[in-house]
């Protein structure tokens, strides 16, 4: 079973999202597990020197992008018993960041057609190409119009449905060298141009998204984002797998980077993780107060503005919370003054910065995530690992990996609210910080999240199981 993994980016080489964590880690699973799984991407000028130094030269040749030939360079670095290649054009990757520039269209239509052109050439003979999002959704197009004969099977994972690729369309004869044809609503028009996304969904013989809940909530209007009549009629090939986290790289036992190590046996040196952290913040030292954290991007659909409603009425109780990201300026500037206002309840870290997201993770009670929509969502699922009990809104892989505690029953392993409407949101935070101090309820809580299983077990033998069922429809 041989497996190339296509994505725009990966940790720890590049990483700007979710996507780059999921194409480190899932590979990794699934080649413990037997798969001959390799992974391609664009090596980028960002990529540190520590593995650009490593990596060794494979083989070049032309790939052609409408009526240019460009020069592709192959090379590849084993990294944890996973071969990654690279595609290498100075002129396209030779430059700071990843996306948003003038010529992304025909940066990653030389991207999608440099992947089978070094397939094509035999040095790596997968049975399945799985691509991921936007970025190389023209690989199953261009595998059916002009690499049929390579008889490879397509998977196309779908990350987040919002970002979708679309571009003029005389894209398609200018960079990707297909027909007019194309420009058709059964095949790549949308809206009066053409999606990379639609591309990946309409051609693949699989499409998969990052959780139950993502993979039916995107066949409705609502989080559709106007894809959601294909990916409805497309039901019976679209199959919802739930995200993993690394257990490597997150493990409250064994993490370099937080303050003092645990386990769910030692969960007193949890609250030495709280301690330290409310000092490093300049936050009041108390063992009792809880601190509820937040890692996120500062953006609409990360719930900002469920929180700015009601953020004043937060932090009139008898909490501290902690907030770590960057985002819109609009966001960042209502923060900073609200942190300005309230310097001993508010702390708000206005940068990236992974070290003291881990610090955050370890040293809060509570994590909250009110997203307005989450395709999975890795937050709430590191949160849980470090035995910090997520507040979040049922939506999307938030819904499949968070259950609400139930009072009744002593299931549930954190919190969570339906509607996205502050005073819900606001209602949710009382209810946990109620059971906060209900110690001995509060506690099996903690080891009910401590106890599941959040990695990519499960989830590597679902991918698994696809695999299967395409290499045995293609023999």
């Amino acid at each position: 079973m041989k497996v190339l993994f296509a994505s725009s980016e990966v940790y720890p080489f590049v990483k700007t999202g979710g996507l780059a964590d999921v194409s480190y880690s899932l590979p990794k699973e699934l080649k413990r597990n037997g798969v001959d799984i390799r992974v391609i991407l664009p090596k980028y000028k960002d990529i540190p020197n520590k593995y650009k130094n490593d990596i060794k030269y494979l083989k070049e040749f032309n790939v052609k992008v409408g009526w240019r030939n460009k020069k592709c360079i192959i090379e590849y670095l084993e990294l944890e018993n996973v071969t990654y290649y690279f595609v290498n054009n100075d002129y396209y990757f030779n430059r700071t960041g990843l996306y948003g520039f003038y010529d992304d269209g025909e940066r990653f239509s030389f991207f999608n057609k440099a992947i089978l052109e070094f397939v094509s050439l035999g040095n790596f003979n997968p049975d399945i190409i799985q691509c991921n999002d936007w970025h190389t959704g023209m690989v199953p197009v261009l595998l059916k119009e002009h690499f049929k004969n390579l008889n490879i099977k397509t998977i196309f994972t779908i990350h987040n449905l919002k970002y979708q690729g679309i571009y003029p369309s005389n894209i398609l004869t200018e960079l990707l060298n297909l027909g007019d044809d194309y420009y058709n609503v059964d095949k790549l028009e949308f809206y009066g141009g053409i999606s990379f996304m639609k591309g990946g969904i309409n051609f693949s013989d699989i499409v998969t998204t990052v959780s139950k809940s993502y993979s039916k909530e995107i066949q409705y209007s609502e989080f559709g984002e106007n894809l959601h009549g294909i990916l409805s009629e497309k039901k019976d090939k679209l199959y919802g797998i739930v995200n993993g986290i690394d257990y490597d790289l997150y493990n409250p036992k064994k993490d370099k980077e937080i303050f003092f190590n645990y386990d769910i046996f030692t969960l007193n040196k949890k609250k030495e993780n709280k301690i330290k952290l409310q000092e490093t913040l300049n936050l009041e030292k108390d063992y009792e107060k809880p601190v509820i954290g937040m890692v996120t991007r500062l953006a609409h659909m990360k719930g900002l503005d469920l929180i700015l409603e009601v953020l004043d009425d937060i932090l009139k109780l008898d909490i501290q919370l902690v907030i770590l990201g960057t985002g819109d300026s609009y966001y960042e500037s209502i923060l900073r003054d609200y942190s300005n206002r309230y310097l001993d309840k508010l702390s708000v870290s206005l940068v990236f910065d992974n070290s003291l997201a881990k610090k955050i993770y370890a040293g809060s009670d509570l994590f909250l995530m009110p997203s307005l929509f989450e395709p999975c969502g890795l937050g709430q699922m590191i949160a849980l690992r470090y035995g910090t009990l997520p507040i979040v809104r049922e939506t999307g892989g938030l819904k499949d990996t968070v259950k609400a505690y139930n009072e009744f029953t002593k299931e549930g392993n954190g919190f969570s609210f339906k509607q996205s409407n502050p005073l819900d949101m606001l209602y949710t935070i009382k209810r946990a910080i109620k059971f906060y101090h209900k110690k001995d309820i509060y506690n099996e809580i903690v080891k009910n999240a401590m106890n599941g299983n959040y990695s990519w077990k499960n989830s590597s033998k679902e991918y698994k199981k696809l695999y299967k069922k395409l290499i045995k429809n293609k023999l």
